[in-house]
């Protein structure tokens, strides 16, 4: 039976401490309290998203990638992309991209389950529905992130026809500069919403805020990262 997706964007934010969030979803333009703990498989609104992720089924196949993989440790990649590539390799045409900020998560064709000592900490989930032609323009971005994929089953003849995806998946990331890039992609719903995709390869640093996105949201911005504590305000729209 294919798989289909009720939502066309969909954001969840938890707060550091909290079990649960605010979700904005297709349906409601205002942040709403989730239906239930990001805890529970069951409710909750990316548990839901990801029910294709914790079983095996023939109409779900996906790409899921983490620079810290469940059941992994010592892993050393200069990447801290998170986040799950799903298609249906048969019709009717129908993905998802799901990005978030969570290590260890999600286990694949494991049984939901988010890291307890992950409540204590901030976190975002981002859930956009595609059309599949999407794909190896997303995987293009990763490839230039270079992502730590540790699972992946989308069927050959599907990967074999997306060049990026092809390269994504066999870990070459050989791309020419610039090392920063935005690329536009479009929600599948009509008419739908567009979406820019930032992506910035490990040599890039602060620039890709600096004179990337704020210069293209024209919005000041302060910034700060895990490898530097120390908050930057100098990200300054000019004029």
């Amino acid at each position: 039976m294919p798989f289909t997706w009720n939502l066309y964007r969909a954001i969840l934010y938890k707060a550091a401490g909290q079990n649960n969030g605010k979700i904005i979803t297709a349906a409601s333009v205002d942040w709403q309290q989730s239906p239930a703990p990001v805890g529970n498989g069951a409710g909750n609104s990316f548990g839901k998203a990801l029910e294709h992720v914790a079983a095996a089924n023939r109409n779900a196949k996906f790409v899921a990638y983490n620079n810290k993989p469940p059941n992994a440790v010592g892993v050393q990649t200069n990447s801290n992309s998170k986040g799950i590539l799903i298609m249906d390799p048969d019709p009717p045409d129908s993905a998802a991209w799901i990005l978030h900020t969570v290590p260890g998560f999600p286990k694949a064709l494991q049984a939901y389950t988010f890291p307890a000592e992950e409540i204590a900490k901030g976190h975002l989930f981002v859930c956009l529905t595609i059309k599949e032609e999407q794909l190896d323009l997303i995987a293009l971005a990763l490839r230039i992130a270079r992502p730590l994929v540790y699972h992946h089953d989308i069927p050959a003849a599907e990967v074999n026809s997306r060049p990026n995806l092809k390269n994504l998946l066999n870990g070459d990331s050989s791309v020419l500069p610039p090392l920063t890039i935005r690329k536009e992609i479009k929600t599948a719903a009509d008419p739908g919403i567009k979406v820019s995709v930032f992506s910035k390869g490990e040599k890039s640093g602060y620039e890709m805020f600096k004179k990337v996105l704020s210069r293209k949201l024209k919005k000041d911005l302060k910034v700060w990262t895990t490898r530097d504590t120390k908050l930057k305000g100098d990200c300054r729209t000019v004029g």
